[in-house]
């Protein structure tokens, strides 16, 4: 009996049939409006009267609030496929802003919503929220109530609102576009082939340096001709946001994006002070790398350069049952997932012309289905990311039963489900391995990981982290962009490379992204964090399972502090939990250190 071959094109049809065409998504985003314009009218007609009553209608307009936000997360997860799927594909540009259009009016209706939530007393809010309903979904409801305290009044946040859909967020779709019309040129076989961004990053993991070198060379000139147009976008971006905080009387970026990670300060600060002190280990690594490669020091298109005489090839029917294989070994829930996606199509992994760069999971509540995005050419790294996203997917998947406004979880929990699974995956490779060159090969892709989350992320934060002290005192030109990106990187890198890669601000979407700011230490912290998960799971076996799926439950119901307290019993203030993490980390790499000693 052969084994299923599995489809590397996912199945939309089964959501919504017929693309961007689809008669039925126009149906649905029809009723998505019609919900969120009745949900918007209750929440007008709503006031307060700071007694019991106001419990009651508090639960019928909760009701409405989960119908009309599956809906439109139905509508948005949708449309970012058809976007990924094809980047020419220009009615789904169309639908994206009718997408975002009706988006602005449920968060007029939220930013109501919440703001009538503050005219109810202490007092009151905490006998209402003692009813079975309501105290389920306690802790978010607070989070809302106590957020909007500090906002501007419901007509001023309306107001921002609508001006943002123009004004703002149209500013990311522009990105998008712009990227989709970028092209490397790329010499293959005498005839010049026109590269798509997706396509062209892929080749810096290809083992040839003069290939790496060239469109590394191209990558930096294509991105540059646009630097001007990208750099009024960012700049247009972060003023915006910073116009809206200047309002609300926030005076530190970081204010809105703790927030949304339900995460304090402290935490953040204590995470990079360990890491920083940490560093050498990773310049040791990167040395290493460079004498290996031949070359005195890295530049940044080494980063991802493989090891090894032969390039490690995996097909995407391998990489499917691996990754099951190793899920299993976790627990049967995890494998059972990873089946069910494989199977019913869930994933987009076709190595083709016209896809959008980058990896992402996406979730429909409605269909409680989630889809992945990637492009898989067969590298030991495409394993890692296909696990990563599966990873997140499995999140989703694991919070079936509970309540729609408890799923809501930040991204830097988002980011430890995904690296766990990933970690499983990555460390079974390790193990795997059939001889020694394949598992430096494998261990140093691991490391490669540890590298990105821990010095390329961290040059993130700190170029994002200047820019909008820049911005703040006016327009920040594209060259000025590439000297803080640059210092960013030197900073980050412990100037450990020889070549940077300066318009990297203009090449990564995610300071484009205009549904969270600061997309960037969400996904060290995430890292770290499963890490500490990952610890305890080794030591408690194929049983962990269970605690695994009651911790991802609780992801979106308390504070990132709270829930590893309850989950891992450490206090993310101090800096014993990460230095373990950190610790795991430089034992990967001494292990490589110590295999390539010879070389």
């Amino acid at each position: 009996m052969t084994s299923r071959t599995y489809s590397e094109v996912w199945d939309l049809d089964v959501i919504f049939k017929g693309g961007s065409h689809s008669t039925e998504f126009a149906d649905h985003l029809n009723l998505t409006a019609e919900l969120i314009q009745e949900f918007h009218t209750k929440v007008n007609q709503w006031t307060p009267s700071n007694t019991m009553e106001d419990g009651i209608i508090l639960k019928s307009l909760i009701t409405d609030f989960e119908r009309a936000g599956k809906k439109l997360r139905q509508a948005g997860a949708f449309v970012g496929c058809l976007q990924a799927q094809n980047t020419d594909d220009k009615y789904a540009y169309n639908l994206d802003a009718k997408v975002t259009s009706i988006s602005a009016v449920f968060q007029m209706a939220l930013g109501t919503f919440d703001n009538q939530l503050t005219s109810i007393s202490d007092n009151v809010w905490e006998l209402i929220l003692e009813d079975d309903t309501l105290k389920e979904v306690s802790f978010v409801l607070t989070e809302r109530r106590e957020r909007a305290k500090e906002k501007l009044s419901k007509e001023e946040e309306a107001l921002i609102s609508a001006l943002g859909v123009d004004g703002y967020h149209s500013w990311g779709q522009l990105y998008d576009l712009i990227v989709s019309k970028i092209k490397v040129p790329f010499m293959e076989n005498g005839d010049e082939k026109q590269l798509s961004v997706g396509q062209a990053f892929n080749k810096f993991s290809n083992p040839n340096r003069e290939v790496r070198k060239v469109v590394f060379e191209n990558w930096e000139k294509a991105w540059g001709e646009q630097a001007d147009y990208l750099a009024k976008t960012l700049n247009h971006l972060a003023g915006f946001r910073l116009s809206v905080y200047k309002q609300r009387g926030w005076e530190d970026v970081l204010k809105e994006p703790l927030s949304i990670n339900r995460m304090k300060k402290e935490t953040l600060d204590v995470m990079w002070r360990v890491i920083s002190e940490n560093k050498q280990a990773l310049v040791k690594y990167l040395e290493r790398k460079a004498k290996l490669l031949g070359v005195n020091k890295l530049s940044w298109y080494d980063l991802d350069a493989p090891l090894g005489k032969t390039e490690s090839k995996v097909s995407y029917q391998e990489g499917a049952k691996f990754i099951e294989q190793q899920f299993f070994l976790f627990g049967g829930k995890m494998a059972a997932f990873a089946k069910k996606a494989f199977e019913e199509s869930w994933i987009e992994g076709e190595d083709r012309p016209g896809k959008a760069p980058g990896g992402f999971c996406t979730f429909f509540p409605e269909s409680n289905q989630s889809r992945i995005f990637m492009t898989y050419s067969g590298t030991p790294s495409n394993v890692s990311t296909l696990a990563h996203e599966l990873g997140h997917g499995f999140h989703t998947y694991s919070m079936k039963g509970v309540h729609f406004l408890n799923r809501n979880y930040a991204m830097n929990v988002a980011e430890t489900a995904s690296t766990f699974a990933e970690m499983i995956v990555a460390d079974a490779a390790v193990k795997n391995a059939k001889n020694e060159e394949e598992k430096v090969v494998l261990l140093e892709d691991k490391v490669q990981r540890t590298v990105a989350l821990l010095m390329n992320i961290h040059a993130r934060f700190l170029f994002e982290t200047h820019f909008y002290e820049e911005r703040k005192h006016g327009m920040v030109t594209a060259e000025k962009l590439n000297e803080l990106m640059l210092a960013a990187q030197k900073e980050a890198y412990c100037d450990g490379l020889d070549e940077y890669h300066p318009l990297f601000w203009a090449s990564k979407l995610h300071f484009f992204i205009t549904g969270v700011p600061f997309y960037n230490f969400p996904y060290t912290f995430g890292y770290l964090f499963s890490l500490g998960i990952y610890a305890q799971a080794l030591e408690e076996g194929k049983g962990y399972e269970e605690k695994y799926i009651a911790l991802l439950k609780d992801t979106a119901s308390m504070t990132v502090e709270e829930l590893a307290k309850k989950h891992l019993g450490v206090d993310l203030t101090q800096k014993e939990f990460w230095e373990k993490g950190v610790r795991l980390c430089i034992d990967d790499i001494e292990e490589f250190l110590r295999l390539t000693e010879k070389n």
